[in-house]
This record gives C-alpha cells, sequence and structure tokens, in this order.
C-alpha cells in the first residue's frame, strides 16, 4: 500500500472517532441539563404524591340477630388531598370495598376528579347492607365485638393519581388504601386512627 493510500485511511479513521466524540459530548451535555433541570424543578415545586384518607365515619345502625343476620349503615368521609403548591392533581379508576371478617359488605366507587393544587375533596359515602347471613366464626366475632363494646370493619381501595411536575412532564402513582374502621357499636362513634393511603 502506498504511503498517500495509508495517510488517506488515518484520515478518514480520524474524522471518525472525532465525529463519535462530538456525539457523545453531546449526549453527556444533554444529560447533565436534564439533571440540572430535574434538580431545579424538585426544588422549585417541591412535589408531593397525593394522597387518600378516612377524615371521619359513624355507624349509623348495626342490628344483629341471634340467627346471625348482620345489617349495617355507616356513613364514612373519604379525603382526597394535593399538598403540591404549584399544580393540581387528577385522580382516576377509584375503587373502595368495606367488609367485616372477609365478607364484603359493600363496594364504593367515584368518577375521575381532579383536586387544585395545595387543597382537599371530602367525599362522603353512605354505605348500608342489607341482612347478611354470617357462618359460626363470624357470629362468634360478633359476639367478641359486642362484649368488649368495639366492632372493627376492613377498608381497602385504591386510585390512580397523576400530576404535572413543571417541565418534567406528568408523574403517575396508584394510591393504596388498607386500614381498620373501628366503631362503638352502642353509640356507632368512629374509633378515630392514622388511615392514610400509601403509594406505589
Amino acid at each position: 500500500m502506498s504511503s498517500s493510500n495509508k495517510l488517506g485511511h488515518k484520515h478518514t479513521t480520524g474524522y471518525i472517532i472525532w465525529f463519535f466524540a462530538a456525539i457523545c459530548t453531546i449526549i453527556c451535555i444533554a444529560v447533565i441539563i436534564s439533571g440540572i433541570a430535574v434538580f431545579i424543578g424538585y426544588m422549585v415545586i417541591h412535589p408531593r404524591i397525593p394522597t387518600l384518607s378516612v377524615a371521619n365515619a359513624h355507624l349509623d345502625t348495626m342490628q344483629y340477630s341471634q340467627a346471625g343476620q348482620l345489617e349495617t349503615a355507616m356513613n364514612i368521609i373519604i379525603r382526597a388531598e394535593n399538598d403540591n403548591t404549584k399544580a393540581h392533581a387528577s385522580f382516576s379508576d377509584t375503587i373502595f370495598i368495606l367488609s367485616f371478617q372477609g365478607l364484603a359488605l359493600a363496594k364504593l366507587v367515584a368518577d375521575p376528579f381532579d383536586v387544585n393544587k395545595n387543597s382537599s375533596i371530602d367525599f362522603n359515602y353512605v354505605v348500608s347492607s342489607s341482612e347478611i347471613p354470617l357462618d359460626s366464626a363470624r357470629m362468634h366475632q360478633v359476639d367478641l365485638s359486642l362484649k368488649r363494646k368495639v366492632i372493627t370493619f376492613d377498608f381497602k381501595g385504591n386510585s390512580r393519581t397523576q400530576w404535572r411536575v413543571w417541565l418534567l412532564g406528568s408523574v403517575k402513582f396508584w394510591c393504596h388504601l388498607n386500614c381498620q374502621l373501628r366503631f362503638h357499636p352502642l353509640n356507632g362513634t368512629y374509633i378515630s386512627s392514622r388511615c392514610s393511603s400509601k403509594s406505589k
């Protein structure tokens, strides 16, 4: 191979190396700028995940027969809260299940809704169930609850949340609510306890 051909090959190889070096440099700069933008966005907005919680409740009716028939009616207030000061939040696919010892009593749903920035919305659910036959194990639990003067219901649910974080786009999370609602069966008073959603 002549010396001129070798020189041309070296020049071509050099151009390719410089081309890929320039591309890598541009990519690195873009990553750095994106990281700075994310950091600034976080510092400016301080994004917080919206939450669902049980704000209050009341056991309006509880009738239990010796034949093992349970009839209940209660009022449950669910609070959707958005602590973000610069972005509103959207909630969708919201479903809650109220049960007693694994026996579903009611299914609660909500249409998609928005919560303005730094605010909250309360949903007042009136839940009633007709007479439900209980097996011996659940009858025993009701008897124990009446003796202890505290009856417990399970309350579980999910909701998809979404909110926009400045120039960074939309952020989506699932809110999962899993807690117990405890009442004094004689007067229906709700025994307040922390019941707030966890995100995933």
